[in-house]
């Protein structure tokens, strides 16, 4: 039977969204009724009346919240005296909602009486906590507007604020959701106002209420999320308070680096703990640190954080060990190269644990398969030793177990071994076939997951075996994929399928040129269509969300939020689906040429859209596929240099360029900001000098990279108070990502146009360069700095005034370059030493004249930087021959071949060596030892090469 409350409160929730609806389409001045009606009912003296009434002015609010603008002030006023209303938790529930709706839309009018609210909004939220705490974790997103919107209003209330959600994240007797939303608003102020938190000695507090939640033990007869053996173990969990704890002490550190010796100590102690859950919790933390201080750990600790990981793996406690496996996956991920230099130690410790293990545990096994995966994918030529026994073990599990999960894991394990290997995985690669060929083409639901992740593996195959090997294949993928996606409407699926073809095309576009048609309609019509979206149940969601204290009610909204959360996975389905299309539709273009003209026009415009699109992902995905497509009508040109051609690489590049700009300036998401650089860097790139036939594109695009390098960009500009706003990963690394694209721009720029056309521009970018060469910066940026100045100085060798503009800016840089050879870290000395001979190429006499140039000697042990002394040396000479002591250089230079690591200097190495033979035969005595002699096949190739030349 339902009750009459339960009919009234729906009744009420109907109209409440009904007058939201009209509200969208008719001004709340032109309907003085609705105005009348709520604010009689909001400052009513019957609680219930009360209550309607803020239900009501929350659905209209909440629709269409500037229209109400005017009436701010009136607002804020009825919110300071409703959150005095302790006993009606409803009524609370309301307001802070409403006060959350408008937060985004306040101005500097209403700025004093948000700020006078915050306390009386803290005590309001303890009083809902103990009334309804789901509603009260609904009411806490307040925090997390008021800090994205406008940060100021809470400024003199942080330490309330963060005392007040530490109390709430470490009461064990409230439930997950409210803690976690708790701890994650401190997470976000953290990143956001670092320095304020730090003054108002918050720094402690925070470390000693998070660490005993980060360890805590689960109940008796219970285990953590990430424990359980139904798992799926790739750490992505955070939906707990540990896992939030966690995040918040990374938050401290990724812009704190040197309170590492305020947290060091709490995690040492729980790693020397008796308690299992202790040294899970210490790994954790190690764990997050690594993705979110991770130019820190691997500079300054990485032996000892490594050597700690691995002896986790042979804790007693499986707990334990699953932490250490998740903390050794986080660290392969996040703290390469410099990881994978501890192969020796790292693989036969994985391959040993891994062996030992009990497939029935799977969620155990999937994290194994993490942390071996996420290590062996960049391990390179370093995996050749141990692939018998990789490969003996994924043939192993694909063909002798049953559990699908477990061969899902075995099939995208191969994947990652085929990166790393390349071509020599072909011994291997019939037997991977045969096996992958029964996951391929199934039809049952069940084996879906194995199916998409034998698509990926594929994929990958198709791009690292070798084009002889996997060409014969070539067009069965093609026809597999049209198969599948004519047979079975799933998005992941499609999704693999694009992925497939777009592999495909970098082995035998040819395969593709008749499906063309096919291929790309079905990814026109992904990007087209809005199946999966859900923003319409959204929208419908509060006609069935009841908000009394009923049990029945309480289960309606439990199933709708089921719904929704298997609908929000279906919905990221289809944006992946979205932003794969986008990223084959690119490739596609660029790698068939020709054949895809007839399709490029129809693509481009769908594509141009997608730039707009909400999800992030997508729209990064967007802008590189509309790069591709400049650098595919830049190929076809080349290749049919008609004037027809030119034209349409001239009106792309003339759209292109400027929107590559103006998103630079103005996206948020500095992700998608890296990507556009990334772009039209590559777009630079392929169309050099003629994308900038209209001499306006050099002048946006130096303009643009000033300003990036400036921090005067939108998704990489600082706050108003000058501290950084954090998006998702770290503070100084994403910056440092961001300036690096950005700074890679400046030698396409320069190699594109004449010297003296690009000076002026680059007068301007080459201080900011510079100032990150100062002893003071981070290895990052110092190297970073030496190498930027490297490469602009190679570009200057090949462009016209080239010696000229570099000579001019010898006596700035040379200085810079020389200081970088003497620094203590050998990325740095070694970007300082290609710099040297870059200068001394581009610039010729006027610096190998240089006293301290010639004075950089030997004594050096690093290998990389080694190989560039020698390759500096080389330019040195072919620069300006006459000017360098032969006799003392070449026999010290010879002594030092053949380069041991960096190998595309060889091309440098041998040019040099060919003109020594031809101009000074008396010193071939001194290259007759290297030549020919312990020389990489490329470099043996490019030696011939040299000689015709």
């Amino acid at each position: 039977t339902v009750s009459p409350y339960y009919l009234q409160h729906t009744v009420q929730h109907s109209l409440s969204q009904l007058c939201a609806v009209m509200v969208k389409h008719e001004t709340p001045d032109r309907w003085p009724a609705l105005l009348q009606l709520l604010s009689q009912s909001t400052k009513s003296s019957n609680p219930h009346d009360r209550q309607v009434g803020l239900l009501l002015l929350n659905k209209v609010m909440d629709s269409n919240p500037e229209l109400f603008k005017p009436h701010y002030c009136q607002l804020l006023q009825l919110f300071s005296a409703v959150l005095q209303d302790h006993n009606n938790p409803t009524a609370l529930y309301y307001c802070i909602l409403t006060l959350t709706a408008i937060t985004a839309y306040t101005g500097s009018e209403e700025m004093n009486q948000m700020r006078s609210i915050i306390p009386s909004l803290i005590v309001a939220l303890k009083h809902l906590i103990k009334a309804d705490q789901d509603q009260a974790s609904e009411a806490m997103e307040v925090f997390n507007e008021l800090m994205e919107s406008e940060v100021s209003i809470i400024l003199p209330h942080v330490a309330d604020i963060v005392r007040f959600c530490l109390e709430v994240g470490s009461d064990t007797t409230l439930n997950d959701s409210l803690r976690v939303k708790a701890l994650s608003c401190i997470a976000f102020l953290i990143k956001l106002k670092s320095k304020t938190v730090l003054k108002q000695k918050l720094l402690n507090p925070i470390l000693q209420a998070i660490f005993p939640i980060l360890t805590a033990a689960p109940p008796p007869g219970e285990q953590d999320p990430e424990d359980d053996e139904d798992d799926s173990g790739d750490g992505t969990d955070n939906d707990n308070p540990k896992h939030c704890a966690a995040q918040v002490g990374r938050s401290y550190l990724i812009v704190l680096i040197y309170s590492v010796s305020s947290v060091m100590p709490l995690i040492q102690a729980c790693l020397a703990s008796d308690n299992p859950y202790q040294r899970k919790g210490g790994l954790l933390c190690l764990a997050v640190l690594a993705e979110g201080c991770a130019d820190h750990i691997r500079t300054k600790m990485l032996s000892s954080v490594l050597q700690t990981v691995c002896q986790s793996l042979s804790d007693s406690n499986q707990v334990v060990r699953c932490a250490g496996l998740f903390a050794l996956g986080q660290f392969s991920e996040h703290l390469q190269p410099e990881v994978s230099k501890y192969c020796a130690e790292l693989m036969p410790l994985l391959l040993g644990y891994l062996s030992s293990l009990n497939q029935a545990k799977v969620g155990h096994v999937t994290k194994a398969f993490y942390a071996l995966e996420n290590f062996m994918e960049n391990l390179g030529s370093d995996i050749e030793p141990y692939l018998p026994t990789l490969m003996d073990t994924m043939l192993s599990a694909l063909n002798n177990t049953e559990n699908l999960k477990i061969k899902e894991l075995a099939v995208s394990a191969i994947g990652a071994i085929a990166n790393a290997a390349k071509e020599m995985l072909v011994p291997y690669f019939p037997p991977v076939i045969e096996s992958l060929k029964g996951f391929l083409t199934t039809t049952t639901e069940e084996m879906r997951p194995l199916q998409t992740q034998s698509l990926d593996t594929l994929s990958v195959l198709a791009r690292t075996i070798g084009k002889d090997v996997f060409s014969p294949l070539a067009a069965e993928c093609v026809q597999l994929g049209l198969n599948l996606t004519d047979t079975i409407d799933d998005p992941d699926l499609r999704r693999c399928t694009y992925s497939l073809y777009s592999a495909v095309s970098t082995v035998s576009p040819d395969c593709l040129t008749p499906h063309l048609t096919a291929i790309t309609t079905v990814m026109l019509l992904a990007l087209k269509s809005n199946e999966g979206i859900t923003a319409h149940l959204e929208e419908d969601k509060t006609f069935v969300l009841l908000d009394d204290d009923d049990e029945d009610d309480k289960e309606e909204e439990k199933d709708v939020d089921d719904f929704l959360e298997d609908e929000t996975e279906t919905d990221n389905a289809y944006i992946d689906e979205k932003e794969d299309a986008c990223d084959a539709l690119g490739e596609i273009a660029f790698n068939t040429g020709a054949a895809f003209q007839p399709f490029l026009e129809s693509s481009f415009q769908q594509v141009y859209e997608m730039r707009d699109y909400p999800h992030e992902d997508v729209r990064r995905a967007a802008f590189g596929a509309i790069g591709q497509f400049c650098r595919a009508q830049h190929k076809v040109w080349k290749e049919n240099p008609t004037e027809a051609n030119h034209q349409a690489l001239f009106k792309l590049l003339d759209m292109v360029l400027p929107c590559f700009v103006e998103t630079v300036r103005t996206e948020h998401e500095r992700q998608v900001v890296m990507g556009v650089l990334e772009t039209m860097n590559n777009v630079i790139k392929s169309c050099r000098e003629e994308a900038f036939k209209n001499p306006s594109h050099l002048k946006e695009i130096s303009h643009v990279i000033r300003d990036v390098l400036k921090k005067k960009v939108r998704g990489g500009e600082t706050n108003r108070d000058e501290e950084m706003t954090s998006f998702s990963k770290t503070e100084a690394e994403y910056d440092a990502m961001l300036q690096e694209f950005a700074g890679e721009g400046i030698p396409l720029l320069a190699s594109s146009v004449p010297a003296d056309s690009f000076a002026p521009f680059l007068n301007d970018l080459l201080p900011l360069i510079m100032s990150k060469a100062k002893s003071s910066c981070t290895v990052a940026d110092r190297s970073f700095s030496v190498g930027t100045i490297g490469e602009i100085l190679q570009a200057l060798v090949s462009v016209s005034g080239g010696r000229g503009v570099a000579g001019r800016l010898s006596n700035r840089l040379l200085p810079v370059l020389v200081a970088g050879v003497k620094d203590s870290d050998p990325e740095v000395r070694n970007n300082s030493v290609f710099g040297l001979g870059c200068l001394a190429q581009a610039a010729g006499p006027i610096v190998v004249s240089y006293p301290s140039y010639l004075s950089v000697c030997f004594s050096i042990s690093n290998l990389r930087v080694i190989d560039n002394l020698c390759a500096a040396l080389c330019r040195m000479i072919l620069s300006n021959m006459g000017a360098v002591p032969l006799e003392q250089v070449v026999p010290a230079l010879v002594a030092r071949l053949p380069l041991k690591e960096d190998l595309e200097e060889n091309k440098t190495v041998f040019s040099c060596l060919a003109m020594l033979y031809t101009h000074s035969p008396d010193l071939v005595q001194y290259t007759e030892r290297y030549t020919g002699r312990d020389v990489q096949p490329a470099g043996r190739k490019c030696w011939q090469s040299s000689i015709f030349y």
